[in-house]
């Protein structure tokens, strides 16, 4: 994603989160996809292997549309953390917007 685009989605995404329509990290992503709650993940490029692991090959195999961010401090820092490595949005509505958003930029995603 572009710089403008990255921006419109972690402000979205930052929304969400203080709406508490969405999750914040690795288990508590993996708890919703599993329930079939996540709409949209957010992944943070930087983030540990073993952390990436345990949640892209669940987002893939539930095909749960991924977008990815260059750190997980920018995540963190929308989520009142020093850093995170990924966040879901379980807001249908949301989810739309950040993908619409993440869609109208140079978008790098999986779905």
């Amino acid at each position: 994603m572009d710089e403008a685009t990255t921006r419109r989605v972690l402000g979205l995404l930052g929304l969400g989160v203080r709406a508490r329509n969405a999750i914040v990290g690795v288990d508590r992503v993996r708890d919703g996809v599993k329930r079939g709650e996540v709409r949209v993940a957010v992944v943070a490029r930087d983030a540990s292997a073993n952390s990436r692991q345990k949640v892209e090959g669940l987002l893939e195999g539930r095909a749960v549309p991924t977008l990815f961010v260059a750190s997980a401090a920018e995540l963190g820092g929308i989520a009142g953390r020093e850093a995170t490595a990924v966040i879901g949005v379980t807001d249908r509505k949301l989810a739309e917007g950040i993908l619409k958003a993440a869609a109208s930029g140079a978008g790098d995603q999986k779905t």
